[in-house]
């Protein structure tokens, strides 16, 4: 039998891109509770001050705001607990060694589901200057001036 891979986008850190130098990505899972999966599923996540860290071993994301799930009464979770990501060992020795470099960060890229299970894209980044912000914009404004003049042309 053929094997499905799909992927559904719950939540992304569009931030991330533009503050960051992507340097590598890794595809991590994630511990949840239930009413957090619920709640992630219906839409309720956001990734846009989240950050992750290597504490005793173990890489910790804080700052993953999920939503409490509506229906969940009592047995609700707090929107901003810490949460564990789940990496082999041998990956997490590489980040440790990554990160203990200086101006190295983890941050979530996006938080997907992908065969069922809840997946997030965690990066290994390296912060952008200013110069290197305005830098961006500029070729994305030029991109976009060249691809309207494309469009424009050919509707002549």
């Amino acid at each position: 039998m053929k094997e499905r891979t799909e992927e559904k986008v719950l939540a992304q850190n569009k931030k991330a891109t533009h503050d960051y130098f992507i340097e590598e990505t890794y595809e991590t899972g994630i511990a949840l509770t239930g009413t957090e999966i619920k709640s992630i599923r219906a839409g309720k996540a956001n990734l846009r001050d989240a950050y992750a860290r290597i504490e005793h071993g173990e890489v910790l994301l804080h700052n993953m705001h999920v939503s409490p799930y509506d229906a969940g009464n009592r047995f609700n979770h707090d929107p901003l607990r810490t949460r564990t990501l789940l990496l082999h060992r041998q990956e997490i020795r590489k980040l440790i060694g990554a990160t203990k470099e200086s101006g190295y960060s983890l941050v979530p890229l996006r938080l997907y589901l992908k065969n069922g299970y809840c997946k997030v894209q965690l990066a290994l980044v390296k912060g952008k200057k200013n110069y290197d912000k305005r830098e961006a914009i500029a070729k994305r404004d030029a991109n976009r001036e060249i691809a309207r003049a494309f469009r424009d042309a050919q509707r002549r």
